[in-house]
C-alpha cells in the first residue's frame, strides 16, 4: 500500500507549492490537496503567512482527487491530506486509522459552487428529462454525484437511471460542450470557467437537498501522526480556521489567490463558505445521503471520523 501511494503521489502530482523553508525553526508539514474552491482555506493560509506565523512550513502537492490524496496519506507520502468526506469514510470502513482535524469549505444554499450543467443548446429543463442520460463528474460516487442524486430525487427524476462517467475537472465542461455526454456536474472554479467559455449553461445548483451548508470534507491525517504531533495539528487547524474566516469577508482577494493556484482565471459565480468551527454533527447529513444514494456500503457515524476534541 505504501509503494502504491508513493507511485500515485509522484505520478499525479501537478506541482509543489508552499512557504519557503527559510528559518530553521519552521516545522515541515507535507500536505496533499486539489486546488478547488472548498480547499481554498489551505492556500489562503499559505499566501497570508498564517502557517509561517505558527511556525509551520506547509508544502503542498496538488493531487486531483480525494482517493489519491487518501492513498498518499495512508502510504506516508504526506502527513496531511485534504479530501472530500467520502474517501475518508470509505477508508474508515476498510479499517484505516484516519482522523479529520480541520474543515474544508462548504457548498452553501446562499452561495452555491456546485451545479448540473448542460450544453448551451440543450432542451433539458427538468429532472425527469435527465432520466436515462449520461453525465460526467470528476470522480465516480463523489459528493457532486450524491448532490445530483438528491436533486433528482426531490424534483421527480430517477437518480438510479443516470449513467455516470468521470473526467478531470478541466475536461468536464469540454465533454459537455462537445456532446460526449448529455450533462455534467462541476464545482468552482471549473464551473465558472466552463460557463464563461460558453461551453455549458447551468440547469440547477445542487447541495441544498442534502443540507443548507454541505461541508464537503476536510483535512485529515493518520491517528498515529495526530497523537504524536498534537501541537502541530493544533497550529495547523487554527491557521485553516483563521484563513477561512478571512476568506468569508474578503471574497475578491480570496478569488485572486485561488486563481493563481487553480490556473482558472474566470470569476467565480459562487464562493465556498468556510465554517467558523468544526464538529462531527456538521458532517452527518452528507454521510447519510452518501449511504442513501449508494456511495457508502454501510452507515458511518461522523463522530468516528473526527479528532476526539471535535466530537
Amino acid at each position: 500500500m505504501r509503494t502504491l501511494a508513493l507511485r500515485l503521489f509522484l505520478a499525479l502530482a501537478l506541482t509543489s507549492l508552499g512557504v519557503p523553508a527559510g528559518a530553521q525553526t519552521l516545522t515541515v508539514v507535507r500536505v496533499a490537496s486539489p486546488a478547488v474552491s472548498v480547499t481554498g482555506n489551505l492556500f489562503y493560509a499559505i499566501d497570508l503567512g498564517y502557517f509561517k506565523d505558527a511556525g509551520l512550513d506547509v508544502q503542498v502537492t496538488q493531487l486531483p482527487s480525494g482517493s489519491t490524496v487518501t492513498a498518499a496519506v495512508m502510504g506516508g507520502a504526506v502527513e496531511i491530506g485534504s479530501s472530500n468526506l467520502l474517501p475518508i469514510a470509505e477508508a474508515f470502513q476498510n479499517g484505516a486509522q484516519l482522523e479529520l482535524v480541520a474543515p474544508s469549505g462548504g457548498n452553501s444554499i446562499k452561495s452555491p459552487i456546485d451545479a448540473i450543467v448542460v450544453p448551451p443548446a440543450s432542451t433539458i429543463k427538468t429532472a425527469k428529462e435527465l432520466n436515462n442520460t449520461t453525465m460526467v463528474t470528476s470522480a465516480l460516487l463523489n459528493i457532486l454525484q450524491i448532490q445530483v442524486s438528491a436533486w433528482m430525487d426531490k424534483h421527480g427524476g430517477d437518480w438510479k437511471s443516470i449513467k455516470w462517467i468521470d473526467a478531470p475537472p478541466p475536461q468536464e465542461g469540454v465533454l459537455v460542450a462537445n456532446g460526449k455526454v448529455d450533462a455534467g456536474t462541476i464545482t468552482d472554479p471549473f464551473l465558472s470557467a466552463a460557463v464563461a467559455a460558453g461551453n455549458v449553461k447551468v440547469l440547477a445548483y445542487t447541495g441544498s437537498e442534502v443540507s443548507p451548508l454541505v461541508i464537503e470534507g476536510g483535512y485529515f491525517c493518520s491517528k498515529d501522526y495526530a497523537n504524536a504531533n498534537a501541537g502541530i495539528i493544533a497550529k495547523f487547524t487554527e491557521a485553516i480556521l483563521k484563513a477561512g474566516r478571512w476568506a468569508n469577508t474578503h471574497p475578491d482577494d480570496a478569488f485572486a489567490i485561488m486563481a493563481k493556484y487553480s490556473k482558472q482565471a474566470s470569476k467565480a459565480t459562487g464562493v465556498a463558505v468556510y465554517p467558523d468551527s468544526f464538529h462531527a454533527k456538521d458532517l452527518q447529513s452528507l454521510l447519510d445521503a452518501a449511504l442513501k444514494y449508494g456511495a457508502l456500503k454501510g452507515p458511518v457515524k461522523a463522530a468516528d471520523l473526527v479528532a476526539p476534541n471535535l466530537r
